[in-house]
C-alpha cells in the first residue's frame, strides 16, 4: 500500500516513474515516425529495465518496513499473511 512508503521513497519512485512516462512517451513517438524496429525495441528494454528497478526499491521498502513489522509483531496470522503476500507478487513479477 502507497501509504505506508516512506515519503523519500515515494519521491524517488515518483520521480523514476514520471521519467519513465517519458520514455514512453518518446517510444509512441518513434513508433508514429517509423523509426528502425531495432531502435524501439532497445528503448522498449531500457523502459522494462528502469520499470524493474522501481518494482525492486518498492518491494525492498515492502519488506525493511512493513514484512519487518509484522515479523516484530509476533503475530503468526500477521506473518503469514505478508509471506504469502510476497510470495504472491514474487510469483507475478516471474510470469
Amino acid at each position: 500500500m502507497l501509504s505506508n512508503m516512506h515519503k523519500d521513497m515515494a519521491d524517488a519512485c515518483l520521480k523514476r516513474l514520471n521519467k519513465i512516462e517519458g520514455q514512453v512517451r518518446g517510444i509512441a513517438h518513434m513508433v508514429e515516425e517509423k523509426r528502425y524496429c531495432i531502435d524501439v525495441i532497445t528503448q522498449i528494454a531500457a523502459v522494462r529495465a528502469a520499470l524493474r528497478r522501481v518494482e525492486e526499491a518498492v518491494l525492498k521498502d515492502h519488506i525493511s518496513h512493513c514484512v519487518q513489522h509484522a515479523i516484530e509483531s509476533g503475530n503468526p496470522a500477521e506473518q503469514r499473511k505478508k509471506i504469502t503476500e510476497l510470495m504472491d507478487v514474487i510469483e507475478r513479477s516471474n510470469r
